[in-house]
């Protein structure tokens, strides 16, 4: 049966009821929503919109990231007949701005960053709605079933704006119709096999790739729902988070950018060469070639342990996949699926069937729509994807060409089973003077096979009106030779194709889109001016430049390898924490902490960043404290053992429990810190329901020491620390919060333990007070505020140091005296600093 509208795919969203349906982090807190939940809020924002009388028609500009709120906003909107126009999320507030006066935007919403950041919008579009205030903005409104407005598939769905920041920008029209076209042949695809999703239900995607762009819609809106799939949203793209998350989610799918792929097999490779394993894995690896699948997986059970057991496939789209990459993953036992489209035709033109690949092709092609290839090669297809029209300064024009043919711009071949071939952008070939063709793509496969390659881009260099392939080259050392490297690569190549000029970029990556793109036109213009000898003021800001200025608010006045992180570019400590977050994300690397923090100049980055930084001690968080059986030893201890030895050391006046009566929920609890017994007289004063599920922060250097003793205390002495560690993490609940770096895993642990329905006990002086007076609050307990999201209860005690100062062990009944405060809780995105000095003045005033 021939669907209408996208709509009729959400009536089927409360009949899933409580089935998950999205998954993301939400500062260090995990969010869980279900299908009925996504209807029902979808519902709420409906009316909302009607409330502000936006209808039929109507632009409203979704600018953010990937979020539940962001499927709900995008699924309101197709309820009220509005125009969805999604804003990528790294999209600079200058051509946000432009596109809201292009398409005039009656509603904006947006993040909370982008709504501090762009004053300007404001006087643009009258009306803004925050996504983490989604939920508590449209609650006074009814979730029952919305009416939908009168739609059919000529309707527009969204404009989707693909031009870059400097561009005018020019927009996409995409109606019901396109997207449902492409949709149909994967649904009756997809039938096929769902008696055999009760198997492995739920199928779990982990999508990276921005909801802002219509393949990330597909994976993470459109295709999930046909399945009851999971989608896991994920901001951080350093390999290890992304490999944590696949394993601790139990993933079973991967949807990410090539760059990704290749990113987590050089983690896999790095980490087996740590191990001084790298040698035999690639022995095993050249002769598990034309092996049987099970004998493949177990060759290489250790990399599926790694990923976890449920994970088996990767989907990538938005660039071309190496051959290299994809074999290697192949070889591993995983599916590659590669994907083929354009926003012109609604994402989708090709794709691989999961269960029978076609290695090296970009699939074939979907039932629907026609593809020829012109007589230069370029790939043109026709059919119910392409989309309708342009936007383009409020003018509609034509996408599809002579009798609704669209010229994709790329060139490619077909084989005799129908497989598409990928062989590079049109306007990208490299015609020689000679008239031949060469196609960056294939050159790039040769430098990729040599492993002294880390990355490579080839761009044509103009020569006599004709151009010569240039190799920019990204070494994994950059101290090396280009040129054997090169002569290697040329072996693989015609004559005609061989490169004859190379470059070793400067920067540690290249510059790229929000897909991952390298950015050629920026890495030709450096190139050109380099070779050119031209003054470097004349190039491009490097990415690391581009990442200080955004942290910042400000382009750094100098970026010489001496400029000062502190003095010269004015970084507080926490730009720093955000300068690591985006230096990972950014490179997709993982980075020291502790090496980060002792890092004074831009210098030290680069050295970071180019591997030389030495290894971080690796601090353990045991989950298996939060769970039976050891909470029940755990509450055992504390009534056997802990209470007693309160009592024996001196019974503690307590004031101020009333003040927590009404307050449901995990919290955050501080507390000036005395000496190592505070932990026990603070469990003492709490009330049981909290008392019974904390989790305490404390020292991490200390705490990782009794874990891991350094092999000259002796056998004995080691296993004494160890005993000692198990019995603190075990009978106290305790977790490692390291003193000077490492703490943003610590402050995730926390978030897990929330989520989990524990509160959290932080001391936020970082170490035992040494006058008896309050040290000032680490700005860190600010950004733990901020992300936990939870009450917090600020408590005091008073007479402990004077009992330590005298030396003695015990005090009267009474002598000590512990108040606990009201509970405090601050505005979303409050400033950290501003938060640990108001947090300080709680307890002060205790």
């Amino acid at each position: 049966m021939e669907r209408h509208s996208l709509v009729e795919y959400l009536d089927s969203f409360q009949q899933r009821g409580r089935d998950c349906a999205y998954v993301y982090h939400r500062g260090y807190r995990t969010e869980r929503w279900s299908y009925r939940r996504i209807a029902e809020t979808a519902f709420q924002f409906a009316r909302e919109l009607e409330t502000r009388q936006i209808s039929k028609g109507d632009h409203v500009v979704i600018w953010g990231e990937n979020c539940a709120e962001w499927v709900v906003v995008f699924w309101g909107c197709v309820l009220r007949g509005a125009v969805v126009v999604p804003m990528d999320n790294v999209a600079a507030a200058d051509f946000a701005l432009r596109v809201c006066e292009q398409v005039e935007a009656k509603l904006l919403v947006c993040s909370r960053e982008h709504g501090r950041r762009s004053a300007a919008l404001p006087a643009v579009i009258p009306q803004t709605i925050i996504l983490e205030d989604l939920c508590t903005g449209v609650a006074r409104h009814s979730g029952t079933t919305y009416p939908a407005a009168p739609l059919s598939r000529d309707d527009a769905l969204e404009i989707v704006f693909t031009s870059g920041t400097t561009a005018e920008p020019k927009g996409v029209v995409i109606t019901h119709g396109n997207v449902l076209a492409n949709i149909a042949p994967l649904e009756h695809e997809i039938h096929k096999y769902l008696k055999y999703e009760r198997f492995v239900h739920p199928v779990r995607f982990l999508n990276l790739l921005p909801l802002s762009h219509v393949f990330g819609q597909f994976l993470g809106i459109f295709l999930p729902q046909l399945i009851w799939g999971t989608v896991i949203f994920q901001d951080a793209l350093k390999p290890s988070e992304v490999v944590q998350t696949i394993r601790r989610e139990r993933v079973s799918v991967l949807i990410a950018v090539p760059r990704m792929l290749q990113s987590l097999k050089d983690k896999v490779e790095r980490d087996l060469e740590l191990e001084s394993e790298l040698e035999k894995f690639r022995q095993r690896f050249r002769a598990a070639a034309g092996k049987h699948f099970l004998r493949r997986w177990w060759t290489f059970r250790r990399v599926h342990r790694q990923f976890g057991w449920k994970f088996w496939a990767f989907i990538c789209g938005g660039a071309a996949l190496d051959r290299e990459t994809e074999e290697f993953w192949g070889r591993m036992g995983y599916a590659v699926v590669q994907g083929y489209g354009l926003t012109e035709t609604t994402s989708l033109i090709s794709v691989n069937h999961p269960f029978r690949l076609g290695k090296g092709s970009i699939g074939k092609i979907l039932p629907g729509r026609e593809i020829k290839l012109a007589e230069d090669g370029e790939i043109l297809v026709r059919g119910g994807g392409i989309a309708t029209a342009y936007w383009n300064r409020r003018e509609l024009q034509p996408v599809a060409g002579d009798e609704g043919w669209f010229r994709t711009g790329d060139i490619g071949s077909l084989d005799a089973e129908g497989n598409l071939y990928f062989k590079g952008r049109k306007k990208e070939v490299i015609v020689t003077p000679a008239g031949m063709k060469v196609y960056p793509e294939d050159l790039e496969d040769a430098l990729h096979r040599q492993p002294e390659v880390r990355d490579c881009v080839v761009i044509g260099l103009q020569r006599d009106g004709n151009a010569e392939p240039c190799a920019v080259l990204i070494l994994r050392d950059p101290a090396m030779d280009p040129e054997p490297i090169v002569r290697r690569a040329n072996e693989f190549l015609a004559e005609y194709q061989r490169m004859r000029t190379w470059f070793v970029w400067p920067d540690e990556d290249f510059p790229r889109t929000s897909t991952q793109k390298p950015r050629t036109d920026v890495i030709r213009k450096n190139v050109e001016a380099k070779l050119a000898q031209q003054p470097t003021s004349e190039i491009a800001s490097s990415p690391l430049a581009e990442l200080i200025a955004r942290i910042s608010g400000r382009a750094p006045s100098r970026l010489s390898p001496e400029a000062n992180l502190d003095s010269d570019l004015n970084l507080s400590s926490l730009d720093r924490v955000e300068l690591l977050s985006a230096l990972e994300d950014r490179y997709q690397v993982d980075l020291s902490e502790t090496r980060f923090a002792a890092a004074n100049t831009v210098g030290d980055l680069e050295h970071m960043l180019r591997g030389t930084s030495a290894q971080r001690m690796e601090y353990h968080y045991p989950r298996w404290v939060l769970r039976w059986p050891v909470t029940w030893i755990r509450l055992l201890a504390y009534y056997l053992l802990v209470r007693p030895a309160m009592i024996l050391l001196g019974w503690p006046r307590i004031e101020g429990r009333e003040k927590l009566r009404d307050v449901q929920g995990p919290v955050l609890v501080i507390s000036n810190h005395i000496g190592d017994v505070d932990v026990g007289f603070i469990l003492t004063a709490l009330p049981a329901r909290v008392r019974h599920h904390l989790a305490t922060a404390t020292g991490g250097e200390a705490l990782e020491l009794l874990r891991t003793p350094p092999s000259t205390r002796g056998f004995f002495g080691r296993m004494y620390d160890r005993a000692k560690w198990t019995l603190g993490v075990a009978l106290l609940n305790l977790f490692p919060l390291p003193r000077e770096a490492g703490f943003r895993k610590s402050f995730a642990y926390a978030g897990e333990a929330v989520d989990g329905g524990y509160s959290v006990l932080v001391f936020p002086e970082g170490h035992h007070t040494t006058t008896g007076k309050l040290s000032p609050f680490r700005a860190g307990i600010g950004l733990l505020a901020n992300n936990l999201r939870i009450p917090i209860i600020p408590i005091r005690i008073d007479g402990l140091f004077e009992i330590k100062r005298a030396g003695k062990k015990f005090a009267p009944p009474g002598k000590i005296h512990i108040r606990i405060g009201s509970p405090v809780k601050f505005e979303l995105g409050s400033d950290p600093q501003w938060i640990a000095e108001e947090l300080q003045k709680k307890v002060e005033e205790l």
